[in-house]
């Protein structure tokens, strides 16, 4: 089969790979048919993951028919429609049994990390029945493909670890996809006002299109004292950091009101200044964390009720085999437009 396969930091390749085969009872073999990048992937081309060893197959998000099932699979058989998990749950384990499946103790985010993932034509899926969802009919599969990371990822992650709540003020820095998913979902929650940060005017004006109440542009605006004067030198009930870097981090510290909260969505790979003593007296709570997949059912209903459509945050679609030029569009995201790409098999 073909795969895109990790060579090292800043090295790739689109060559043939081994099909997958079962390997433990439990196991599926998904039939890929839709898959994406994410800026996790990113990271690891830059090196920021050292776990992720040359020879890798990416990806850990998208959607599939299965082609096999291990003897143990009860919930699939061949020809079933399926969403795949970017996390994999063992279901049996202390930590799966607290719902904290990021931490299986024979799972958790494996796929295009420590075992081989989805941007390849097959993919073999560990304890397919907690790690796999079944495709309800006449589902968006293109939408679908947002809830295998980034859109779990922005509610549980951002919006319940910042315990947004009704009339809120918030602030998401960072208007990429995991940025949007965090404005997307927190609206269940009612927060009373919305403000997204980012560098970029083209992702502010989609941001407002998603609900956004207001905007502030890096560069052309001081985020911090923008924030300030609009919250009468208070600061947000809730900063969220959805980018990864050490300036974004500073200014959710700058920006979060006594009593608040900062929620650390994003992917680090290099160390952020605490400035805990500014914060200690503010009485503020820091949370971050890997995305555990717990409110995948949940999202899956209100994508089928039509309360949320994520599949806005497609802007470009790719064949499989075009996945090259799709890696080059999404790392220059800003140049070319690019929120969330989709390669079809």
């Amino acid at each position: 089969m073909k795969a895109l396969v990790y060579q090292g930091p800043g090295q790739k390749a689109w060559t043939e790979k081994p099909k997958p085969a079962l390997q433990q009872p439990t196991d599926v073999i998904v039939k890929v048919t839709k898959t994406t990048i994410c800026g996790t992937d990113l990271h690891i081309l830059k090196g920021d993951v050292p776990a992720v060893t040359p020879g890798r197959i990416l990806g850990h998000e998208g959607v599939g028919v299965v082609e096999a099932v291990g003897p143990a699979v009860q919930n699939f058989k061949p020809g079933d429609a399926v969403l795949i998990s970017c996390v994999t749950s063992c279901g049996k384990c202390a930590n799966c049994k607290r719902q904290l499946y990021a931490h299986c103790s024979d799972g958790g985010w494996i796929l295009g990390h420590l075992i081989d993932g989805t941007q390849a034509e097959y993919v073999r899926i560990p304890h397919g029945d907690n790690s796999l969802y079944p495709i309800p009919e006449g589902a968006d599969e293109e939408a679908l493909v947002m809830l295998s990371d980034i859109m779990p990822t922005g509610l549980e992650i951002g919006v319940q670890y910042g315990h947004v709540q009704p009339g809120d003020t918030i602030a998401i820095v960072g208007a990429g996809p995991v940025g949007m998913s965090v404005l997307l979902t927190s609206q269940f929650y009612s927060p009373g006002r919305i403000i997204m940060i980012d560098m970029d005017a083209s992702r502010l004006e989609l941001a407002k299109q998603f609900g956004a109440t207001d905007t502030v542009q890096v560069g052309a605006e001081d985020p911090v004292g923008k924030v300030m004067q609009m919250t009468q030198g208070l600061g947000v009930d809730v900063a969220i950091e959805a980018v990864g870097v050490p300036a974004t981090f500073d200014i959710c510290q700058k920006i979060v009101a006594a009593g608040g909260n900062i929620a650390n969505v994003g992917v680090h790979g290099k160390p952020v200044e605490l400035h805990i003593e500014e914060l200690w007296i503010k009485n503020i709570t820091i949370s971050m964390g890997l995305v555990n997949t717990n409110t995948t059912p949940m999202l899956l209903k209100t994508l089928r009720s039509g309360k949320v459509d994520p599949a806005r945050m497609i802007t470009h679609r790719f064949k499989l085999d075009d996945i090259l030029a799709a890696y080059e569009v999404f790392g220059n995201a800003a140049r070319e437009n690019a929120m969330k790409v989709i390669l079809s098999a």
